[in-house]
């Protein structure tokens, strides 16, 4: 990455945010509303089945959430990979297609969106800055534990045969592939462990990454990351990565989400994002979410202005999450815009 490049990802998010009027919003819970509309998804791919034989449910999910409120949207190619397309019978060549395509569908929804809001902005908010708010494609990029399809993205154990380098060779040509598609920035999704952090960061580095990428961190605590190891620990490593714009967690129960943000504010100056879960727990054997002994907490809307005052700047959902809970999300925000 050039001096120029570097710049540039140093002040994108902030600029973005500044564009959004201080915080911005994340979409929702993907594979949710894609099982809403009809698709079946039981399958080791997941959502990214849908790149395969419903593109159209895809692009209307999008579209689901940029009518919510979403100035930030993230494709569908959390459980893409090379290696998992390969193992269904796709070749190389058909694998790196759909991870493209996971793209191109999430910048032909924002297309789609802007066009219907300028063509009749009335049917949609009032306020003109808000319909033209700005819009990013955030490229989704899940953990080798998504790939495995074995839950382990929850408990961040991959074994004594995983290692740095392990890791920089599965998500190489990946990374690379979403890149050249066009996508704004990177979402490296629900991290599990620092190894995997570690070697994201040694990639984007090697690689020479030019455009900016954001880490969020599956935790099982207010303090820890899904291995156990420390958030603050993990957030560090991300901040030392200058292409790193952000920083948080995902996929993890709302009731942590306050005292992470606490930790990960000390171990970084970067913007801090935020998208549990329902608060529930997945069972990998049955694949099932299940309500904890807690019980769902998918009403955490209530909760945003604290995780604001907290110092996260940018708030989303993820699984089990839906477009009412980012209206909510968007509404918490923009209330005197809406």
């Amino acid at each position: 990455m050039g001096l120029e490049g570097k710049e540039a990802s140093s002040t994108f998010m902030r600029d973005f945010l500044d564009k959004c009027g201080g915080c911005a919003v994340i979409d929702g819970g993907f594979a949710t509303e894609l099982e809403r509309h009809g698709a079946d998804l039981n399958d080791p791919l997941w959502s990214a089945k849908c790149l395969i034989n419903s593109p159209h449910l895809v692009r209307r999910v999008h579209l689901d959430y940029l009518d919510a409120g979403a100035n930030i949207i993230i494709t569908a190619s959390y459980q893409a990979t090379i290696q998992g397309f390969e193992a269904k019978g796709f070749s190389r060549e058909e694998g790196e297609a759909m991870l493209r395509r996971s793209v191109e569908l999430a910048r032909e929804a924002r297309e789609i969106y802007y066009d219907r809001c300028t063509k009749d902005s009335s049917d949609f908010m009032r306020d003109e800055s808000y319909w033209k708010r700005p819009i990013l494609i955030a490229a989704s990029v899940g953990s080798y534990g998504a790939y495995l399809a074995d839950g382990s993205e929850y408990i961040g154990d991959y074994g004594d045969a995983v290692t740095v380098q392990t890791l920089k060779d599965f998500h190489r040509e990946r990374v690379k592939i979403l890149v050249d598609a066009g996508a704004d920035l990177i979402a490296f999704e629900t991290i599990p462990n620092k190894l995997e952090a570690k070697a994201y960061a040694e990639l984007l580095e090697e690689e020479g990454i030019e455009i900016p990428a954001w880490f969020s961190f599956s935790c099982k605590d207010e303090s820890n990351v899904a291995s156990g190891e420390s958030i603050s620990e993990c957030a560090s490593i991300a901040d030392s990565c200058r292409q790193v714009v952000a920083i948080g967690a995902n996929c993890t129960a709302p009731r942590f989400i306050h005292g992470l943000i606490s930790s990960i504010t000390k171990a970084t100056s970067k913007p801090v994002l935020v998208y549990p879960n329902s608060g529930e727990t997945y069972i990998a054997e049955s694949n099932q979410w299940v309500k904890s002994s807690r019980g769902a907490e998918e009403d955490f809307v209530p909760y945003i202005g604290k995780w604001r005052d907290a110092g996260a700047s940018l708030f989303g959902g993820c699984c089990r999450t839906t477009p009412n809970t980012i209206r909510g999300i968007a509404q918490a925000i923009y209330a005197e815009k809406l």
